[in-house]
């Protein structure tokens, strides 16, 4: 599905207004927020896909992680989760499966959290992931409507996993090439969310399918700026380059720049940073808004982290590069 296919489908059913729902699909957050009190409120995701690695374990740790880090994206803590699986059992053997939910099983309790029940279907194909359940402090979550100009642009993974995993599936490159994109998508964005909150930011999401345009138009629509990248800032997999060269776009990206056609400046970025600011991520790292006077901060304090750019005034698109 494209950026806003699911927005779009909810469309024409009739709204149900709560004022304990405080975060909903209007502007394409992370997960939504329901309140319970002032101070506490329950923030919730689901989120599934077919393998994109071979080994069942990996596979199972690293959808967990992407399901999870909807929950980091607004500044939740994770609580529990409900594990959703179809898998064939005509083709491959149950310990393939007991493989894939152990990755998960391991990755949720890394998180701090549990995971309660689930639900399973026989399938054609292999597929996992979790519904999430965290909660959040309301006046002090994250979410896509709260960017103010000024901010810093804080990417917290590389980019360029859509490119690495496909060129891993089609056998051009090897699993040792792969290796720092695996490590990154099997690891948790719990330190980014925790030091967002500490550092005073308000504005965050995880940069996954939709890819870093996408997801970055979503920030920018919500709370009526502009996006602008330095395309030379921006963190990329070592060996992404090389798999973009050999042809291993993954299918979702062409969707991705039909959705972002009039929505993005690009200026002098080349063909591989067109195809890199809208390759599909999984579980990639957070974009956030940091205030200026504590981004610094935020840096020395999330490994990996690049400032990439900055919040400005609306102008005629809603995502520039340069």
């Amino acid at each position: 599905m494209g950026p806003g296919d699911l927005v779009k489908a909810l469309a024409p059913l009739p709204t149900r207004i709560d004022p304990r729902i405080i975060v909903g699909p209007e502007t394409f957050d992370d997960a939504g927020v329901f309140r319970l009190s002032d101070d506490l409120a329950l923030v919730q995701t689901v989120d599934f896909f077919a393998p994109i690695v071979d080994d069942p374990y990996e596979f199972g740790q690293i959808a967990a992680a992407n399901a999870l880090s909807d929950v980091y994206a607004m500044g939740g803590e994770p609580l529990t989760a409900l594990a959703i699986v179809g898998f064939p059992t005509e083709k491959l053997p149950l310990e393939v499966l007991t493989e894939i939910l152990r990755g998960g099983h391991d990755k949720v309790h890394e998180a701090g959290a549990s995971i309660v029940g689930g639900h399973s279907v026989i399938d054609e194909e292999p597929k996992f992931g979790l519904a999430v359940t965290g909660r959040i402090d309301p006046r002090r979550m994250l979410t896509n409507a709260a960017g103010v100009v000024g901010d810093v642009l804080v990417l917290t993974k590389p980019l360029g996993t859509g490119f690495v995993t496909t060129a891993l599936k089609r056998g051009l490159i090897s699993r040792d090439a792969g290796n720092d994109a695996l490590t990154s998508m099997r690891r948790l964005n719990d330190t980014a969310s925790r030091a967002a909150l500490e550092c005073g930011a308000r504005c965050a999401t995880d940069v996954t399918g939709f890819g870093l345009a996408g997801h970055a138009s979503h920030i920018a629509r919500a709370s009526g700026v502009t996006l602008r990248f330095d395309l030379r800032s921006i963190p990329v997999f070592a060996t992404a380059h090389d798999a973009w060269r050999a042809g291993a776009s993954p299918g979702g990206a062409e969707r991705n720049l039909e959705y972002l056609a009039e929505l993005v400046a690009w200026a002098r970025a080349t063909p591989f940073e067109r195809a890199l600011a809208v390759d599909p991520q999984t579980s990639g790292g957070l974009l956030v808004a940091v205030p200026h006077e504590r981004a610094g901060e935020y840096l020395s304090r999330v490994p990996d982290a690049a400032a990439v750019g900055e919040i400005v005034s609306r102008g005629d698109r809603l995502i520039a590069f340069a």
